[in-house]
């Protein structure tokens, strides 16, 4: 359990560093990409904000992958999932300027980033997630 765990929050902490580093670092061409853009107008300050935001998010994710305390690990998921959620329905409240192909895109990796946290929180307060984990 804990590998799987350990190998869930890494994966998000590693996405997280990833998207961050590019909204922060390059604003613009974080912002262009369809899905992100969404046909508003461009503000760098709140992609840079965005970006600085994301990246603190992977330091709890980080904390709670090198540390796999079970309580560490509520905490990150619970903190992840507080974003993916809200952020979720908001791009499917606002899926017109897309090509369907692109939105269902968009709304299943979406999906992705709501299920794979809430199965992860799943598993660490389940039966076999009871433990403090090594």
């Amino acid at each position: 359990m804990n590998r799987w765990l350990r190998a869930g929050i890494g994966f998000l902490a590693a996405s997280q560093v990833v998207v961050g580093a590019w909204a922060l670092f390059f604003p613009a061409r974080f912002f262009s990409l369809e899905v992100v853009g969404m046909g508003m107008a461009y503000n760098v300050h709140l992609m840079r904000d965005y970006g600085a935001m994301t990246l603190a998010s992977a330091v709890v994710l980080g904390a709670a992958t090198v540390h796999i305390k079970r309580m560490l690990a509520v905490v990150a998921l619970a903190m992840y999932l507080t974003w993916a959620v809200p952020h979720c329905v908001v791009h499917v409240t606002i899926l017109d300027h897309l090509a369907p192909s692109t939105g269902v895109l968009l709304i299943t990796a979406l999906g992705f980033t709501i299920a794979l946290p809430a199965a992860l929180l799943v598993l660490t307060v389940s039966r076999g997630g009871t433990r403090s984990p090594e």
